[in-house]
């Protein structure tokens, strides 16, 4: 465990009923009830000065869906009667705040508890009041953002609202079609001075309006789209084939889910982004392109929450002799999802804290596509991403 600090923490999920919200709340909460199983969180075992303690997490958020913690978790099946029932009464008095939604960058996702703007401006502004509420209501010395809501279609990168701070502040004024939710959420964030984090592969703080934003605020912004499973492997694998001189002439991975996540990645343009994000590790680790590299995500509702994902690797060895990889990993989504939000969460903080703003390249082991500082390559390699959040934290 970390050391205490007695500070209170908050962290407001945008997407907070949804399967990995509920699951890191349900998660924390039976710890704050006596529970000592701290499986899974990747940073229980390090004593690090000033880092939030688990128990000091307080949780608030926005979604779509108006429903309770409880009945939402309940929804998701990932969490057994007896893990909901643990952490029941927490979840059972936490109701999300009305959210921003759009069905032109999350289709199949929508629901009744919206929040009623006339404009991205005064979105924004109900937004920065909701953080202000909950920290003067939960009595919080900070708070962190985290986005963990339904992936959003790609946006033209191109546009020039997206591409300096000023020009974007316009488009708020004007409600810009080019500026999605998940930007709404990072832009209030940043300039209420609260650190975010973006576990989805949608576009919010790597653009260049808001990273420079989050850079003259010095803000910590950190992002996108957290690596679990798949691609979790593929970083652990491709650097041992590039150590051992071995070939990569082809991977073909396939993923079958049915939760919230899957039925938004139906959608062709929602699924594009998730694509994007997938698709650079390999030719970075490896230092060739890997021709043959096909991915593929399918929505298969009897699965739930229960991912499967497999992977065919072909390589070439010694003499030209070609030989094949084969992995099956048959992974709960949430489960691995969920104490990472809370890790990325607590390092964030510890960020703000330490005065360190702007992108945090140090929570790279956590993202398939890592933001970077000043527009070098992002470091893909599990090995050496984990070293250097230990070297940020400063433990060996």
């Amino acid at each position: 465990m970390s050391m205490q600090t007695g500070r209170r923490v908050g962290v407001a999920f945008v997407g907070m009923g949804g399967a990995v919200a509920t699951t890191a709340i349900a998660g924390i909460e039976m710890i704050k009830s006596g529970s000592n199983r701290l499986d899974g969180l990747p940073l229980a075992g390090l004593s690090v000065a000033g880092m939030a303690d688990y128990k000091d997490l307080v949780f608030g958020g926005w979604d779509l869906n108006g429903d309770d913690l409880a009945a939402a978790a309940g929804g998701h099946g990932v969490l057994s009667k007896d893990d909901i029932e643990s952490g029941a009464r927490a979840l059972k008095g936490i109701t999300p705040w009305p959210a921003v939604g759009s069905a032109k960058f999350c289709k199949n996702i929508d629901g009744q508890n919206r929040i009623v703007a006339k404009d991205h401006r005064e979105a924004v502004s109900v937004i920065a009041n909701d953080l202000r509420r909950f920290q003067k209501e939960s009595n919080l010395d900070d708070v962190v953002v985290v986005n963990v809501a339904s992936t959003e279609r790609w946006p033209d990168l191109n546009d020039p609202t997206l591409n300096s701070t000023a020009a974007f502040e316009k488009g708020l004024d004007s409600s810009d079609e080019a500026i999605s939710p998940a930007m709404l959420y990072a832009y209030a964030a940043i300039k209420s001075g609260i650190p975010y984090a973006n576990f989805t592969p949608s576009v919010a703080a790597d653009v260049p309006a808001l990273l420079d934003l989050a850079k003259e605020l010095n803000v910590p912004v950190a992002g996108k789209d957290g690596k679990t499973g798949q691609t979790m492997m593929k970083t652990v694998l491709a650097p041992a084939f590039k150590a051992r001189a071995l070939h990569v002439d082809g991977w073909f991975s396939t993923n079958i889910l049915g939760n919230r996540d899957g039925l938004a990645l139906n959608d062709p343009n929602s699924l594009q982004s998730k694509l994007n994000t997938k698709g650079t590790v390999l030719d970075s680790i490896l230092g060739y392109p890997v021709e043959d590299h096909l991915v593929h995500i399918h929505y298969y509702r009897p699965r739930g929450d229960d991912k499967e994902a497999w992977d065919n690797i072909d390589v070439t060895g010694f003499m030209g002799q070609r030989m094949q990889v084969k992995v099956n990993f048959l992974c709960k989504d949430s489960i691995l999802a969920a104490p990472l939000v809370i890790e990325i969460a607590r390092v964030l903080d510890l960020a703000s804290k330490r005065g360190d703003g702007g992108v945090q390249e140090q929570l790279s082991t956590f993202f398939k596509a890592p933001m970077v500082k000043n527009g070098h390559g992002p470091e893909h390699a599990f090995g050496k991403q984990e070293q250097m959040l230990r070297d940020w934290l400063g433990v060996h």
